[in-house]
């Protein structure tokens, strides 16, 4: 088994290799393409460096917060320093630090391949609908590779030098804290100037979504990369080192049957981003292709190519297992089904978005009645195949033996996220596409080279949507499987102390019900505290927008320009304040519960923080992908067209939309994983010191 685990690190260092220079080559692909357009380049230009500001900022304030817990990590976990094992909490904090940094790593990349791609793809829709795909596509997925290959030499290569999975917990620790603030951070960037970009462009001036007079046009591009590109790529490059994480953790504790668990792991993690690459190399549209078939394409062909790889790998290698096979791809399908029902909930070509967009003529209370409505509807399915792929792997692997049930479903979290390259370049091609699409507007390119960008943005949408389902489910079964791994970590503390193990949490105990309902109201603070964000500072840039149309003479007629920089300092200052204080509530909530009540009361947490936030996260992304495209769907001339009362209430409707689907539901996923690895890494401290 030893010699099997040594070919596996060697295996996963040479397909990370073999992602970035693939990764190289479509880098230098889309940066050979030139912007001949002085005005795009202009503009892109703002959007870079507003990205770069922002982003810089906000690293300063995270890596000050890394190093204040960094160094909490070094003096109390896994135990305290001063009981002796000195070099197992230095391991720890190192951890952790290479966890935050390759996280922020991998935002940094987004945001200089999304930044480089976006004029180039509003440029080459000039020319057609396939060119400007394929630099959107290909910009995007220069960041899938590059994550998915930093989170795999990560994992390997902190588990080949510490030999300890405790360990790695810290660094999955570092990657999941620096994308909850991240996503939080960039999300209330992003929906405080595309809320408040809306409501005075479309809704009181009745300009053009991306209209260069609007002074918070290019704020609201920035955020586009901010939040959906840096954001989105800390948060799967966090799920993605969590699922391999609660995997191995659990895998360290297995024997029996001469299956060798840990190399299971590691095969399946790099055939996944091998699979991607064969995914992203075929991707392509016709010249009157569908860009959203093409996409979708691409996922199944990726999809496809692992479900065959590790199939072979599982029976060439005899410490391999079918059952636990079975797991990852019940896990893999289910995604997948997921991503289809999202795709129905949230396609404006499917009768539900035009549904809602026809409810919009009545005004934006029908608007909002209809869309929260089926806005909840649609997490009926995801949650029920999410269930369904826990029970299926669970009861697959539970003849191998105690502990494989749960190893099963930590497996079939791993096969659900084995194709999340494809995945994050499915959702950076979205911002991508969607500031070319601004791009286009503001450089004047024409009427029909906007349509060509809006229906690369509007596939864009819908995609992004589905990445957005795809991710929710892939944390939910992660977070089971890490439940898992933190009753591994309670028991070793247990077992050291010389007390009974525990088996499972009995919700009919005070103790453990007690936790439950603690944990429930969790995700729905935390949300309610990140919409606040947005609202408050959206609030402030409405203001400065009126302003600078009150006092900037011209500015109306076109014959001045705006202020770009003071929206984009707004949005900047804002979202700075407000990411640290939802973070922090949810993890110091976890401690809270735990020193109060002990690991029973954990246990409940987790279960009841689990629960309301999947519910939660996929309403809210799920609805606000929902208002989106049917804003875009009245925009193309439907109920109305655009400037009718069914437009003006479809807006309002992608208003309210906007923080939930970009900022609370995606935030979601991250907080109930941080809280599950908090309360994995200081299970020693709640057996040892709380108060009940």
């Amino acid at each position: 088994m030893e010699s099997n685990l040594s070919l596996f690190y060697g295996l996963s260092f040479l397909t990370a290799a073999i992602a970035f220079l693939f990764a190289l080559y479509l880098y230098l692909w889309v940066k050979k393409v030139k912007v001949q357009n002085k005005r795009i380049e202009e503009v892109s230009k703002l959007i870079k460096e507003g990205a770069d500001t922002f982003i810089r900022r906000e690293y300063r304030i995270l890596a000050a917060f890394g190093g204040v817990v960094s160094i909490i990590i070094l003096l109390f976990l896994p135990s305290p320093i001063w009981t002796g094992n000195v070099m197992m909490n230095i391991a720890m904090a190192l951890s952790y630090i290479a966890g935050t940094v390759l996280s922020a790593i991998a935002g940094k990349i987004g945001i200089i391949v999304a930044t480089l791609s976006n004029g180039r793809t509003a440029e080459a829709a000039e020319k057609g609908l396939k060119p400007a795909f394929l630099i959107g596509f290909r910009g995007g997925a220069v960041m899938g590779l590059l994550v998915v290959g930093c989170s795999l030499l990560g994992v390997a290569a902190v588990l080949m030098i510490t030999g300890d999975t405790t360990i790695l917990l810290g660094f999955s620790f570092g990657a999941s804290s620096l994308a909850l603030f991240a996503k939080a951070g960039g999300g209330i960037f992003t929906k405080t100037a595309d809320v408040a970009a809306d409501l005075t462009g479309k809704v009181e001036l009745g300009i053009p979504e991306d209209d260069p007079r609007n002074p918070a046009v290019i704020a609201d591009n920035v955020g586009d990369n901010v939040g959906d590109v840096a954001g989105m790529g800390a948060d799967l490059f966090d799920s993605n080192v969590a699922a391999a994480s609660s995997a191995l953790v659990i895998a360290a504790t297995l024997s029996g049957n001469g299956l060798d668990t840990i190399s299971m792991v590691f095969c399946y993690s790099l055939l996944g981003l091998i699979a991607s690459v064969i995914g992203i190399a075929t991707a392509k549209v016709g010249k009157n292709g569908n860009p959203t078939h093409a996409l979708n394409s691409s996922t199944y062909v990726t999809t496809a190519v692992f479900m065959v790889l590790t199939a072979i790998a599982t029976a060439v290698f005899p410490g391999f297992s079918w059952r636990i096979w079975g797991a990852s791809a019940t896990g893999l399908l289910v995604g997948v089904i997921i991503g289809i029902t999202t795709d129905y909930f949230t396609d404006d070509t499917k009768p539900i978005v035009q549904k809602v967009a026809h409810a919009s003529a009545s005004g934006p209370a029908f608007t909002i009645l209809s869309g929260v409505s089926y806005g909840f509807v649609s997490a009926l399915p995801a949650m029920i195949g999410i269930a369904v792929s826990a029970l299926v792997a669970y009861n697959l692997c539970a003849p191998l033996g105690d502990g494989f049930a749960i190893f099963g479903i930590a497996m079939a979290a791993v096969g659900m996220l084995s194709i999340v390259g494809m995945i994050i370049s499915n959702d950076a091609y979205g911002p991508i596409v969607d500031n070319a699409r601004g791009l286009a507007e503001m450089g004047g390119l024409g009427e029909e080279t906007i349509r060509i960008a809006d229906e690369l943005d509007s596939a864009g949408n819908t995609v992004k949507a589905v990445t957005k389902g795809f991710s929710i489910g892939a944390a939910g079964l992660t977070v089971i499987s890490l439940l898992g791994a933190f009753m591994s970590e309670v028991n070793a503390a247990l077992a050291e102390r010389g007390e009974a193990l525990i088996t499972g949490f009995d919700i009919m105990q005070p103790t453990v019900f007690f936790g439950v309902l603690i944990g429930a109201a969790v995700p729905a603070v935390f949300s309610a505290m990140l919409i606040l964000g947005v609202d408050r500072n959206a609030q402030r840039m409405v203001s400065e927008i009126h302003r600078q149309f009150n006092s900037i003479k011209g500015l109306r007629e076109g014959t001045a320009s705006p202020e770009y920089g003071k929206c984009i300092d707004i949005a900047t200052t804002g979202a700075l304040k407000e990411l640290i204080p939802a973070g922090l509530f949810a993890i110091l909530m976890t401690l809270v519960v735990g020193f109060v009540a002990g690991v029973e009361a954990i246990g409940g947490f987790l279960l009841g923080n689990i629960v309301s936030g999947l519910l939660l996260a996929l309403f809210m992304s799920n609805a606000g992908g929902l208002w989106d495209n049917s804003k875009k769907y009245v925009e193309a001339g439907n109920e109305g067209g655009k400037g009718s009362n069914a437009h003006k209430a479809a807006v309002i409707g992608d208003t309210v939309g906007d923080p939930f689907k970009d900022t609370a539901g995606p935030s979601i996923n991250t907080q109930i994983t941080v809280v599950s690895l908090v309360s994995s890494l200081a299970a020693a401290a709640f057996v040892a010191f709380s108060i009940f």
